[in-house]
Formats: C-alpha cells, sequence, structure tokens
C-alpha cells in the first residue's frame, strides 16, 4: 500500500468521508479572490480576515515547512429539505450544521488522531488545522479532489453535495496530490437567484455584509433595517444558497449522531427563545455553535423573526423586551413591536424619551414615524 493510500485509509477509519491531497498553495486565482474580498471591504465587521490576509493567502506563510495539505471532509447532510422550514414562521430556522454538536471539536479530536499517526508511524512534521486558523479552506478541498467552488462560493461535491466539514492535516511529506476537481456548475444560477438579500455580486463572488449567515452570526450590531424582513425566520445562519444546488440529489443524510439534529435545536419556538436570560440561553446552546455568538445577538435575531411572523400572540412577549438591559434586545424589540402592534409601540413611547442609547433612541424614532396613529395614546 503506497503512503497516500495509507493515509486515507487511516483517515476513513477515523470516520471522514472523504480526503484528498494538495499542495501547501492555493493559487494565483484564489489568492486574486481573496485580496479582492478584503480590498472591497466585503468581510465587513471579520476584522481577522484582514489582519491574517497574508497568511490565509499562502500556506507557506502560515507554515513554511509544510509541503501538502491533507484536506479532511464530513458529511452532515441534513435528512430534510431546510427550505421547508422558511414556512414556519413562529418558530425559528437554525442552519443544518448547527443543529446539534460544534463540529470544530468532533473534527479536531479525529484530525489530531490522524496527525499523531502520522507523526508517530511516518516521522513527519504535523499541524491541524478546522476552519478557525487563517486557511483558505474550500480552495485547498478544491485543490484536493473533494469538491470545487461553486458560484455561491461554497465546496459542492459530486458526492455529498453541499454538506461537508472540512479539516486539514498541513504536514512536511510530499505526498502526490490528488486532480482538482474540475467545477461542474454550468450555466446554473440557483443558488445566486435565491439570496434573499441579494449578497452575491457576481458568480464565485460574496458580499458578506449582505450575507444571512454574517449578519445573524458574526454581525454585532443592529441588523440593518433593509435586510430584516428578508431574513424571515432564520434566527442563525442561512442555508438558502447550499439547499437549492441541484447537486444535492446525490446527497445523503448524514450517518454522524453528533451531526444528527437536537430536536430542541429543530424548528424551535421563537416566543421561547426570546425570553431566555443568559443563564438560559448558555444552558440550552451547550456545546453548540449557536452559544458563541451569545444570548444578547442571539435574541436580536429571534426578535427580527417574531417581527416578521405576523404573530399577534407574542405582542406581549416582545414589549416586555423593551426594557432589557441590552440596547441591542431593545433596539430589535422596538423593530418588532412596531411591525406586530404599532399601536401598542405609540402607548409605550414614552421610553423613547429617556432611551440612553443613540442606536436605540433612533430604532424608536423610526419606528414611531412609521406607525399608525392610535387613538389609545
Amino acid at each position: 500500500m503506497d503512503l497516500v493510500t495509507r493515509i486515507k485509509a487511516e483517515a476513513r477509519s477515523l470516520g471522514f468521508d472523504a480526503v484528498g491531497i494538495a499542495p501547501a498553495a492555493v493559487g494565483a486565482r484564489e489568492q486574486a479572490r481573496l485580496d479582492a474580498f478584503v480590498a472591497g471591504g466585503e468581510h465587513g465587521g471579520m476584522t481577522w480576515m484582514a489582519d491574517t490576509a497574508e497568511r490565509r493567502r499562502d500556506p507557506a506563510a502560515l507554515w513554511p515547512d509544510a509541503r501538502s495539505v491533507i484536506v479532511c471532509a464530513a458529511n452532515y447532510g441534513p435528512g430534510h429539505d431546510p427550505l421547508d422550514d422558511l414556512a414556519r414562521r413562529d418558530r425559528g430556522a437554525i442552519a443544518v450544521y448547527a443543529r446539534n454538536k460544534d463540529y470544530h471539536d468532533l473534527l479536531k479530536k479525529r484530525l489530531k488522531r490522524l496527525a499523531r499517526w502520522i507523526h508517530e508511524d511516518l516521522a513527519a512534521e504535523v499541524k491541524v488545522f478546522v476552519d478557525t486558523a487563517p486557511v483558505l479552506e474550500k480552495p485547498l478541498a478544491a485543490r484536493a479532489g473533494i469538491g470545487w467552488q461553486g458560484k455561491h462560493t461554497n465546496l459542492v461535491s459530486r458526492e455529498f453535495g453541499s454538506w461537508l466539514f472540512l479539516g486539514e492535516v498541513f504536514t512536511t511529506l510530499d505526498l502526490a496530490p490528488d486532480a482538482p476537481e474540475a467545477d461542474h456548475c454550468g450555466s446554473c444560477r440557483r443558488c445566486l437567484d435565491i439570496c434573499p438579500t441579494d449578497a452575491f455580486p457576481t458568480p464565485y463572488t460574496l458580499d458578506a455584509r449582505r450575507c444571512i449567515s454574517y449578519l445573524t452570526i458574526e454581525h454585532k450590531g443592529p441588523i440593518p433595517s433593509e435586510f430584516r424582513a428578508a431574513i424571515g425566520n432564520r434566527i442563525y445562519g442561512c442555508d438558502d444558497c447550499l439547499a437549492v444546488c441541484p447537486w444535492n440529489k446525490f446527497a445523503a443524510a448524514t450517518r454522524e449522531l453528533a451531526f444528527v439534529p437536537r430536536d430542541d435545536l429543530t424548528l424551535p419556538l421563537l416566543s421561547e427563545l426570546a425570553v431566555l436570560d443568559d443563564a438560559g440561553f448558555r444552558a440550552r446552546f451547550a456545546g453548540s455553535p449557536i452559544k458563541r455568538t451569545g444570548r444578547d445577538r442571539f435574541v436580536r435575531n429571534v426578535l427580527v423573526a417574531l417581527g416578521n411572523s405576523d404573530d399577534s400572540s407574542v405582542v406581549s412577549v416582545v414589549e416586555r423586551l423593551l426594557g432589557d438591559d441590552s440596547p441591542l434586545v431593545r433596539g430589535m424589540a422596538v423593530w418588532a413591536l412596531g411591525r406586530l402592534a404599532p399601536d401598542t409601540l405609540r402607548r409605550r413611547a414614552d421610553l423613547a424619551d429617556t432611551e440612553p442609547d443613540v442606536e436605540v433612541a433612533a430604532e424608536w424614532r423610526a419606528a414611531l414615524a412609521g406607525a399608525p396613529l392610535g387613538d389609545d395614546r
């Protein structure tokens, strides 16, 4: 058994569904795409993208001794079409990848076991990376033959569709690389056309500042008003461009129990999530990637979804959050209440006069200007 075959067999024995070998380089086209992304400010508030751009664009800058990258992938395919969840307006749609355990933890453990085996049995130096390091994972996965970057910039696999987690082992071994996967998108543009916020300026480019995944996960401030209605009931991430891909017809539901959705993270009631305090939030999302957003940003997202729900039964829940300690929550509560019950908002307008936060005060002004006058004020 040759060296590459041995490494791939070991990786698969650890539970990875696909393995490929790439040279420790990403290519000029991918470097240019990253440079344009950062130069255009399309990374938004993700300042680390700019801070680590030089290391991100060249694996040799990250680790000069690396010669090869072993790219490992795990299938997290859902058992249903996530687009069906968008019709449940009283419930929150959570991105498929976040409905159970944080994949970083599981993949890192498996990658470390693979790396230890390579170090001890093959006498090579290794480094392990899972998403959090400045690595262009998707271009490396494409060079390793696992898939190709589609027009939505995400990885697409002929075998697994859109649903792959990625991790890498950098090594000093000079391994024979796999043939890169060709682009099989053709003339299809379903992923571009379905985006609710028009986050793709052109095929193969993403403006993260317009992306619902960025807005609900990475963005720290209020959700910009122009995107709130388009967010619908998405409270953490967005699967639209992934789910609509025709290559998903070959995908299969994951068999990894850590990725099978938890019942309480599958379309949870928005009204239950809105009342979570910090302790309740931490308890509910223990072990989940959702926990890293923090309670305030998460409830912000829930309030946007409640404002889009047309559900008058939640007005009292939203009204209670007008007095929340977090300005982020208070501001979104103002907007949501203005959508659901403008007359109730008018009755509470005295709060606007004492609001200390500038952004929340602006939310009050905007909501009151758009709310019809009520006779009950």
